[in-house]
């Protein structure tokens, strides 16, 4: 079965058609700038030539019209008919407390992922506007959430809340959330594959390091913390998201600037991170390896701050087997990797093989044979994680 897999965002739309028993990738493409001038299909059969469209996409329905062409067509195309098109996977942002595991999407199931939209309002109506399309297009075929939330929803309350009024809690759901779940999920299933080791007997963490940023804690195969919380704001220095601070700065700032909650808001999502502390010098993380003091300055603080929350995880376990480096820093950068492991992580035991822990963007493991501690690059993979739930559903 041939599984569409999309990840809608407000002016993007990223796709994979994925043959479920193989686990083969088929197709993925991208449509770019929907709802705006200038707007484009890049589509790349497995095997075969890219192809680059520039094309009208007002909206997204629009821009779903235009993959499944790709898909279909005659000279191009990888299937004869959408009829080959098992089902379609949906990556979901937030589906707050009310999933915990990949859903059929029904009017109930939108009413609740809508319901969710104040805690992620940039992600949530996009993700919602890509299952409409495709119900509207491709009448009949199941529909599946894959919500980012749902791995992390196994954490114990003493992780989840914070230590607010406990009514906020029960009147709007304020609490650690995490996002990345379907690629924490994956990642850590993949490293009790590469150890031949249950995965229930293992205590694992997760880095997921790339411009947006979490570090997962997974016990005997349930997530017990992450490092995300309500939103995606809280937790590692990102590539321009703050992460951790005093939320009495918030205060101090408006006094001084006379901006208001959302002005400084913006500055913390938009404006910080690696990025703020670099000077402005760049959010992507490969221009701070130019040798400049900036860029030093913002890696070094990106480092300390995820060795910081390993051994915090380490500790939540009581141990850790296995630590995981993957999504684009992750799995590419050597130095951000040796940093973390060489200059903060040594009193656990970790050894790194140096030849091994030149890998970039491939599985291997770059600790030594002595290692107390095993640590794996394994690249993520969300689409096939998404395809996978949503086979398991709709087979």
């Amino acid at each position: 079965m041939n599984i569409l897999v999309i990840n809608c965002g407000s002016s993007s739309l990223k796709f994979q058609l994925i043959d479920a028993e193989t686990e083969k990738l088929t197709a993925k493409g991208l449509c770019e700038r929907i709802g705006i001038d200038g707007s484009q299909i890049t589509f790349s059969p497995a095997g075969g030539e890219k192809i680059v469209r520039q094309v009208p996409m007002p909206d997204h329905k629009e821009a779903i019209r235009y993959v499944l062409e790709a898909l279909t067509d005659e000279k191009t195309g990888v299937v004869k008919s959408l009829d080959e098109i098992g089902a379609v996977g949906h990556r979901i942002v937030h589906g707050g407390e009310s999933f915990a595991e990949a859903t059929i999407i029904t009017p109930e199931v939108k009413k609740a992922i809508e319901d969710c939209i104040d805690l992620a309002p940039l992600h949530n109506p996009a993700n919602l506007i890509g299952v409409d399309a495709c119900e509207a297009l491709m009448p009949g075929v199941p529909m599946v959430g894959v919500f980012d939330t749902a791995f992390h929803q196994t954490m114990p309350e003493e992780a989840y809340l914070y230590a607010i009024p406990y009514r906020y809690y029960e009147q709007y759901k304020i609490r650690r959330y995490g996002f990345h779940g379907t690629s924490h999920d994956y990642v850590s299933h993949r490293a009790a594959e590469l150890l031949g080791r249950p995965y229930e007997d293992l205590k694992i963490i997760v880095c997921h390091l790339g411009n947006g940023a979490s570090v997962s804690a997974v016990k005997n195969g349930r997530c017990v913390d992450t490092s995300m919380g309500l939103t995606p704001l809280e937790g590692l220095i990102m590539g321009t998201r703050s992460g951790d601070l005093d939320p009495a700065i918030l205060e101090f700032i408006a006094n001084k600037e006379g901006k208001s909650i959302g002005e400084i808001m913006t500055v913390l999502n938009k404006e910080s991170g690696v990025l703020g502390l670099s000077g402005g010098l760049s959010s992507d993380f490969r221009d701070l390896e130019n040798g400049s003091e900036e860029g030093a300055r913002a890696l070094k603080a990106f480092a300390l701050r995820t060795a910081k929350y390993i051994g915090a995880y380490a500790a939540a376990m009581n141990g850790v087997d296995v630590i995981c480096f993957t999504a684009g820093v992750g799995e590419n950068s050597v130095n951000v990797r040796a940093s973390i492991c060489k200059d903060y992580l040594g009193y656990l035991g970790i050894g790194i093989d140096d030849e091994a822990a030149k890998v970039r963007g491939e599985e291997k493991e770059i600790s030594t044979p002595d290692s107390k501690v095993k640590v794996l690059v394994i690249p993520t993979n969300e689409e096939l994680a998404i395809a996978r739930q949503t086979y398991a559903l709709v087979k």
